[in-house]
Parts: structure tokens; C-alpha cells; sequence
């Protein structure tokens, strides 16, 4: 199986282009929008003072809905956003030796893997940072030790069989979306990349993207 041999900078482009599509910001918006609350109608005036609670008027088991607020499938929505992302599947990865050997050798990994949505795409590319660590030598998608910049997490975790090309560049997507919520203007290189970075920004990035994407249905 051909797997494409990006860069960390070009997998950092290619995320940019599709986080600036209509397309995108449309997703990006629309989760956080939901239709407006009903108005509750008047009471009925000439209804009978001595009436059976809602419950037990009818018998009808959808009444106890009318005790509700806000609609239920607005309640239903907001608890999936709350949910955290899913954790990745219990799969260990290679161990250091495999941390420093290029990505090719792990391609057999891809064998018979179905594909993720990028916040289980990203929990992946948490679990290498925290394993095989964090560097931000520029240009570089690991390091003699094996530590993996942001992109190159996200890269290593598509070539060990977590996520196709598209869900990468998805993911990517979303860690440019939380970097813009909090003011970051650039892309995801030059952000690992900055003075005074540390390795517990890079993996509370990555943990602020997953929940937004998972928030988001991705």
C-alpha cells in the first residue's frame, strides 16, 4: 500500500488550505450553533382548575416531554458535544527501536486498518508524542532520539495505520482551528516551533483540537 511521503511542512500547508475553505469554516461554525429555543404558548385559561398532572392526563408515554424546557434533541446534542474524545484503541506501538527506524518499515501496520475520524486520529498522535516525546527542530519530522514534532505525530500515526491521508489533513484542520481560537494567526510548524514551547503545550494542543473535532461529530 503506497503511502505518501509528506513532509511536516507540507502536511502543515495542506491543512491550512482546507481549513480556509468554505467548506470547512461552514463545519467549523455550524457545530456551534443551535436552532433557537421554542416560546412556550400562554396557558389555556378555560382549562379546569381540577386537571390530572401532565403525566397521568393522557397516558401517553411522549408527555413527560412537555415537562422539558429546552427540546430533546437539543439536550441530546449539547451531552455529545460535553463527551470527551474517544481514546484510541489499545494498540502499543513499536517500542524505541521502532521509534527511530523510518515510518516505511511500520507500512504493514496499514493492513486491513479502517479508517478514523480525526479526533481518534489525533488521541494517536497524543499517545506517540507522550511515548516516543515531543521536538521542534525545524524542518525535521523526528529526531535522532526518535521524538516527533506536532505534524510529524500526525504523520507517524497515518503510516502505523491510524487514519487515511484525508483524515491527516483533517486533523491538521482542526489543530489550525483551536490554534486560531486561541489567537495563533500562523501554522502548526512555526507554533511548535516558538520559543518556550514545551512538550506539555504540544500534547495540550493536540488534547484541545481532539475534544473540538469529536464536539464537532469528527
Amino acid at each position: 500500500m503506497a503511502i505518501p511521503a509528506l513532509t511536516p511542512d507540507q502536511l502543515d500547508a495542506q491543512a491550512s488550505q482546507l481549513y480556509d475553505t468554505q467548506a470547512w469554516q461552514r463545519i467549523v461554525s455550524g457545530w456551534e450553533h443551535t436552532a433557537p429555543e421554542p416560546v412556550a404558548s400562554p396557558p389555556d385559561r378555560t382549562e379546569p382548575a381540577h386537571t390530572q398532572p401532565p403525566a397521568e392526563a393522557a397516558g401517553d408515554p411522549s408527555d413527560w416531554r412537555s415537562l422539558l424546557s429546552v427540546p430533546v434533541d437539543r439536550l441530546i446534542a449539547d451531552t455529545l458535544r460535553a463527551l470527551p474524545a474517544a481514546p484510541p484503541a489499545e494498540r502499543p506501538l513499536p517500542g524505541r527501536l521502532g521509534a527511530v527506524l523510518p515510518d516505511r518499515v511500520h507500512a504493514w501496520r496499514r493492513v486491513g486498518q479502517t479508517d478514523l475520524r480525526p479526533s481518534v486520529h489525533l488521541g494517536h498522535a497524543r499517545q506517540i508524542l507522550a511515548e516516543w516525546g515531543w521536538q521542534n527542530t525545524p524542518y525535521r519530522l523526528r529526531n535522532a532520539r526518535g521524538a516527533r514534532c506536532v505534524c510529524g505525530a500526525l504523520l507517524t500515526a497515518h503510516r502505523l495505520g491510524y487514519g487515511s491521508a484525508a483524515t491527516v489533513d483533517r486533523a491538521g484542520a482542526w489543530l489550525i482551528t483551536e490554534l486560531r481560537s486561541q489567537g495563533w494567526p500562523g501554522l502548526i510548524g512555526p507554533w511548535n516551533r516558538a520559543p518556550g514551547r514545551t512538550a506539555a503545550d504540544a500534547l495540550a494542543l493536540i488534547d484541545a483540537a481532539a475534544r473540538r473535532a469529536a464536539a464537532a461529530g469528527h
